[in-house]
């Protein structure tokens, strides 16, 4: 599953740990990251601060979600574009599941829809909570 610290993808890691919890089914959650084009001319400084981002995204993802992660959920940091590096995983995977960063009620985002076209496995996206209400629970009518 995708992790970016977003409020969807933050629903999306409750809706993995309802899902996988019961069955102590494996979650690997992983936060994708590389070097923003144009950065090109700064590899000689390092780009260990992108990859230390990207860590600390996930690590409160998962605080946000866990008192304690549980053996059962692998943190994974992995270079690359999320898109296709989620996609690659699928080849693995039984089940992706990703957040909807979408504008709109309409509009899914970049990463779930390629993931929802091109994943070799089921994708769930899961949508962020309603603004205001703060339920970010996995409701019984969001669960198979």
């Amino acid at each position: 599953m995708g992790v970016d610290g977003s409020e969807s993808s933050i629903a999306a890691l409750r809706v993995a740990r309802a899902l996988a919890e019961p069955l102590s089914a494996p979650v690997e959650a992983w936060a994708c990251w590389d070097v923003p084009a144009g950065y090109g001319v700064y590899l000689a400084v390092g780009i260990e601060g992108f990859k230390y981002a990207a860590h600390q995204v996930l690590e409160q993802a998962l605080a946000d979600v866990f008192e304690d992660v549980p053996a059962f959920v692998h943190p994974r940091l992995v270079r690359g574009r999320p898109g296709p590096a989620l996609i690659d995983a699928s080849r693995n995977a039984s089940l992706l599941i990703v957040g909807r960063r979408g504008h709109g009620n309409f509009v899914p985002g970049s990463v779930s829809s390629a993931c929802v076209s091109h994943a070799h496995c089921p994708v769930l996206v899961v949508h962020a909570p309603e603004a205001g209400t703060g339920d970010t629970s996995p409701r019984n009518s969001e669960l198979p």
